[in-house]
């Protein structure tokens, strides 16, 4: 049997195509392989939102080519955001690529696996199909993806998503909850709608089948079998009552929403085009927590945007003071090829972004570690993943706020099981299962 390597870069709609990628190879009769050295096909799904990824994947790509000097008859394959943004001239500056992809064009891949195992090359555009009637290979049984809409029209002047998975398209609603059936009746619990900006749902729709993402909330609410909703990300702009509301009102809908933030700089903001103050971000908050008082909020902080000065990070810093997040991914600026802000005056020095970053990094933590501490003594309904991967006698899973919980005694995998909370860090909860449960 021929066999695949599939590398994943970047974010969850990433993990959700590599899921349809690897369900589309296997279906072709490809098994998947352990390492690359002993792939017949290697993989990339690949992204381009920041230059840490785009170092990470060359580097990678750069021993694929070394492994198939070794061996010609290996085949190498691009697909993803990196692939979509460099189609131009991806074959002329690595020419030892076979065939490249963009994250549109996964629904084609399996006719391109030809009788023999040839790869026929080429590039095939982003802006083509939905996969979600593709053979998917699911990380977890009991927890699933489930994309909602593809592209953005946002225009944010440093993130070059719209380039590279086009304008925004919504997913129609029958077809969503097709999915969501068929993931339900294979076990599936939990699913997480994907899409970059989720709660823009169903205003590209027709008008005999529109409905807002409020809506397809309170729909997917319904599906029986599913018991956890999450969804990511939505944009501050499209946060209305309405999809409030459902959070607060849907009881499959978890408590916990990732909510990016960028700056709290109300100036920043502007520049970087997000469409919203500091005002009306905190404002938001406040809503959102009079309906979901025990709300995880969790956030996207850049650092170091062009012209940030230091009154602008000490904002950032307030407004996440004011907030008391859960927790944030943080990441320093890097310019992005045919962004307006690659090209924007005062670029600032990396040796200011990054002490900027250590200092945000520890309030981050600080933070995390306080609204931890405020859930000892309670009880967490937790989602049973498996054993911890450093303590064989304690398990995992996940709360409904997305914390991670290692507890123990053991339990089913995709079990839901109260976990009463004991100690913590800035990262995990630990506790004990409040009742015995069967233990898988």
């Amino acid at each position: 049997m021929r066999r695949y390597h599939l590398t994943t870069y970047g974010c969850q709609m990433n993990a959700h195509d590599s899921e349809r990628i690897k369900g589309l190879l296997e279906s072709s009769g490809l098994g998947e392989a352990a390492s690359q050295d002993e792939a017949d096909v290697i993989v990339f799904n690949t992204c381009t939102i920041r230059e840490k990824a785009d170092g990470r994947f060359l580097q990678n790509l750069m021993h694929a080519r070394a492994q198939k000097a070794r061996d010609p008859e290996k085949r190498i394959v691009v697909g993803g955001c990196w692939s979509e943004s460099l189609k131009d001239e991806l074959f002329a500056e690595y020419p030892f690529v076979d065939f490249a992809f963009g994250p549109g064009s996964i629904a084609r891949l399996g006719d391109f696996l030809a009788p023999g195992g040839e790869l026929p090359r080429g590039h095939f555009s982003t802006f083509d199909a939905f996969a979600g009637d593709l053979p998917m290979h699911r990380a977890r049984p009991f927890s699933a993806w489930l994309q909602i809409s593809m592209g953005c029209n946002s225009v944010c002047s440093y993130c070059i998503v719209p380039a590279v998975r086009g304008r925004e398209r919504s997913r129609p609603l029958e077809d969503v909850l097709s999915e969501a059936r068929r993931l339900a009746d294979d076990g599936v619990s939990e699913l997480t709608l994907l899409g970059q900006n989720v709660n823009s749902y169903g205003r590209d729709l027709p008008l005999t089948g529109r409905v807002s993402f409020a809506e397809l909330l309170r729909r997917l609410d319904a599906v029986p079998g599913i018991d956890r909703i999450r969804f990511t990300s939505p944009h501050p702009k499209d946060m209305r009552a309405d999809v409030i509301a459902a959070m607060a009102e849907c009881p499959a809908v978890c408590e916990a929403l990732h909510l990016p933030l960028q700056s709290g700089s109300t100036r920043i903001l502007k520049a970087m085009r997000r469409t919203y103050s500091r005002e009306r971000y905190l404002a938001l908050v406040d809503r959102l927590r009079d309906a979901m008082p025990d709300v995880a909020l969790t956030t996207d902080i850049i650092v170091g945007f062009p012209g940030e000065t230091e009154d602008d990070f000490a904002a950032t810093l307030d407004v996440y003071d004011t907030v008391g997040f859960d927790h944030a991914f943080t990441f320093i600026y890097s310019p992005r090829r045919g962004t307006e802000a690659a090209g924007m005056a005062d670029q600032v020095p990396e040796p200011v972004k990054h002490e900027r970053l250590e200092r945000l990094v520890e309030r981050v933590q600080a933070h995390a570690r306080h609204r931890n501490a405020r859930l000892v003594g309670s009880v967490q309904e937790v989602l049973v993943e498996g054993p911890s991967r450093t303590d064989p006698d304690t398990h995992r899973g996940r709360a409904r706020s997305g914390k991670t919980v290692i507890f123990s005694p053991g339990a089913a995998v995709g079990a839901a099981v109260p976990v009463r909370v004991e100690a913590v860090t800035s990262q995990t909860l630990r506790g004990t299962v409040e009742a015995p449960v069967a233990v898988a």
